[in-house]
């Protein structure tokens, strides 16, 4: 009499293989953006030291009574360099000599829109009054039923309002995934907008993770625990 094939054993343990990639992934999540971090504030440091430090005189350079060289002596001069010309600049003179040199640039074509376009973009980083997003929203985008998360960065203002014959609207900032510095400007009326309770910060992660890192509720912070990990789908056999 033949046998019947055993059932096919539910919930099976783990093989050492999974585990190890398992292991590998959370450890990659950790490791991958300390070692990120430190390789590029070193490749930043050792960039700004090899063109900062020849220009200083050997009687200043640190290396000349070392005999080898201080990583980041170029940074500190840098910094230096920068905050002694932003004191210079405050100065009716500096002002002045400020107002020439950008009015000379003005008169070369090509300078012109290099200087103008890396001015602008500085500024904008800078600027932290005009640059924050005020709140994180939701918006059905690019079609009705289907919800995008947007940052609300100021109600709408000039011509727009006015050519679309109404005022209360907002201008929304749509970032893309995993890339949240590139993606498009929406300007949309406030009736249609849901703001989030969520910051800044826990939208762009949950951006930026293509929704994996999802941020707790307002009730599971007041309770002072984390929303449960989604569970994955699994097929009945």
């Amino acid at each position: 009499m033949a046998r019947k094939p055993k059932p096919p054993r539910i919930g099976r343990r783990a093989t050492l293989f999974q585990r190890l990639r398992s292991d590998f992934l959370t450890g990659l999540v950790i490791v991958a953006p300390v070692t990120l971090t430190i390789w590029v504030i070193w490749t930043a440091i050792t960039f700004i030291d090899a063109r900062v430090v020849p220009l200083v005189p050997a009687a200043y350079n640190p290396a000349t009574y070392l005999g080898k060289n201080i990583a980041g002596f170029g940074v500190v001069i840098f910094l230096l360099f920068t905050a002694l010309v932003g004191a210079l600049t405050k100065g009716l003179f500096g002002r002045q000599l400020v107002r020439w040199g950008e009015s000379l640039f003005d008169r070369t074509p090509i300078v012109r829109t290099i200087y103008n376009a890396v001015k602008q973009l500085i500024e904008t980083v800078l600027n932290q009054s005009s640059a924050s997003f005020q709140k994180a929203c939701l918006l059905e985008y690019p079609r009705r039923g289907i919800w995008a998360v947007g940052f609300v960065s100021t109600d709408t203002q000039g011509e727009v309002p006015v050519k679309i014959g109404r005022q209360d609207m907002v201008s929304v900032f749509l970032p893309t995934t995993p890339n949240p510095t590139s993606g498009f400007l929406l300007f949309v009326p406030r009736a249609d907008v849901i703001f989030l309770d969520m910051t800044i910060e826990d939208a762009a992660k949950l951006i930026i993770s293509a929704g994996l890192v999802t941020p707790p509720t307002k009730e599971e912070i007041a309770a002072g625990r984390r929303p449960a990990p989604a569970r994955k789908n699994q097929t009945k056999p």
